[in-house]
């Protein structure tokens, strides 16, 4: 279960993990759930139980038979910290991740206290990529999670931002992502919120990534914010072609 992926910061996504449960409010609207819901439809076996969480060991493989570096979105259609993930796979993943170094792997994670829990037992090498969610200024504790483990590049997703965020303390971060909430019901993402962020990582010398606007018309509102492109990434993923 993998393939060339649409989201603007990566280049594949690797599902191991498909399926999750619904922890804080940016999860309301979930376009993996969505998207599952659509597999199962179309009779694809492994959303045979739709959205309900199912790890796939037959999946382990797929990274090590990618020879060209590519930058890889570790499921995409779950979070690999979820609860009923066993702490036995989430090990076997990072196996994975170390056996296959010539790639990069992202991780993102909206459970970041089962992150920091095991992170001193994880394997963190240098082509792994941690990151957390953050949605509004209540969730601003995974940033704090995210700093204390040993991952060699930490990033923040602030998708979708649903308020403004105060007294942001980057330091110890490598990257941030922002984006709008785009699809059906998509709630209203204000610019001040993003201008914000975005001066907040000039400040503090942090690349920045402007992934969208959002809304039910994702393509129309685009992705230009006071017209330029951010596409700011840390230096080891130009070598990626990203």
């Amino acid at each position: 279960m993998a393939h060339n992926s649409l989201i603007e910061w990566t280049q594949s996504t690797w599902n191991p993990v498909t399926g999750c449960t619904k922890i804080s409010i940016g999860c309301n609207n979930c376009y993996a759930e969505r998207f599952a819901k659509r597999l199962q439809a179309a009779g694809v076996s492994q959303y045979i139980n739709g959205f309900k969480v199912k790890i796939h060991p037959e999946s382990f493989s797929i990274p090590l038979k990618w020879k060209k570096p590519r930058v890889i979105f570790v499921n995409s259609m779950s979070d690999l910290f979820h609860e009923e993930v066993p702490d036995d796979f989430i090990f076997r993943i990072f196996e994975i991740m170390k056996q296959a170094n010539w790639h990069v792997f992202q991780i993102l994670t909206k459970r970041s206290e089962r992150m920091l829990q095991l992170s001193p037992k994880l394997d963190w090498q240098p082509n792994i990529w941690m990151g957390v969610t953050i949605e509004t200024q209540d969730y601003i504790f995974r940033l704090e999670h995210l700093k204390k483990t040993k991952s060699s590049v930490k990033f923040i997703s602030f998708e979708p931002l649903l308020s403004d965020i105060k007294n942001l303390r980057l330091k110890g971060i490598d990257w941030v992502i922002v984006g709008g909430e785009s699809g059906p019901k998509s709630r209203p993402m204000k610019k001040e919120w993003v201008v914000n962020i975005r001066n907040s990582c000039i400040y503090q010398n942090i690349p920045f990534f402007f992934k969208q606007w959002g809304g039910f018309r994702k393509k129309v509102n685009g992705r230009l914010l006071e017209g330029k492109t951010w596409n700011e990434m840390p230096e080891l993923a130009f070598s990626y072609r990203i």
